[in-house]
């Protein structure tokens, strides 16, 4: 189905290899997908491809954190609720790689501090090294004052180590207080997969890095 026919002649085929791409979709759950659409009404099938044609024009990085957020109407920079939340802990700052990361902190409902969001690790055999990441925005944030501890979350891999020593190194001479996550979270694991538990008690046992 989804061989060397164009989209325009094999229009399922055409979505189940789009679905496919999908981490962690095999061709397998992404033929249930297509089928899945084809079975709803067609007006599903619009709004799901004008959500999903409009999300970059919808969605934008928090000025201040890096999260996803909507896009403001008049076109100035937005935070998003995190960071508008005049409840949250300002002076503890949560650095972590990715927004899935950060969203399954936030399910766990043990940190209330803020984030920053790298969107990405350093990873030299893949060529990501420090210029690739917002880290001078960590440092003006930490510049303005009123932050008091830097918890480094990033996930207990080696791309992830290698990230948190450098970002303890940069943030060292600021007189921040920097902290990494303890070994709750398994080594190699994705925080984006970790129970709830097991992220509560990686925050209880952070240690100085």
């Amino acid at each position: 189905m989804t061989g060397a026919v164009s989209g325009r002649e094999d229009p399922v085929g055409e979505l189940v290899a789009l679905f496919a791409r999908l981490p962690g979709i095999g061709e397998r759950t992404a033929s249930r997908l297509t089928f899945h659409v084809l079975g709803q009404e067609p007006g599903y099938a619009r709004t799901l491809g004008e959500a999903l044609r409009t999300l970059h024009d919808r969605v934008v990085t928090c000025a201040r954190c890096g999260n996803w957020t909507r896009r403001a109407s008049d076109g100035r920079p937005t935070e998003c609720a995190v960071c508008a939340d005049p409840r949250r802990d300002g002076t503890t700052l949560c650095v972590v790689a990715r927004v899935p990361d950060l969203v399954a902190i936030e399910r766990a409902g043990t940190f209330r501090g803020r984030y920053h969001v790298l969107h990405g690790l350093l990873s030299p055999l893949d060529g990501v090294g420090p210029e690739s990441l917002p880290l001078d925005a960590l440092v003006r944030r930490i510049s303005e004052g009123g932050i008091e501890e830097v918890i480094v979350a990033t996930p207990l891999s080696v791309d992830g180590e290698a990230t948190a020593l450098y970002v303890a190194q940069v943030l060292r001479p600021l007189g921040v207080r920097v902290t990494r996550i303890a070994s709750g979270v398994p080594h190699g694991g994705e925080l984006e997969f970790a129970d709830p538990i097991t992220l509560g008690r990686a925050f209880e046992g952070r240690r100085a890095t």
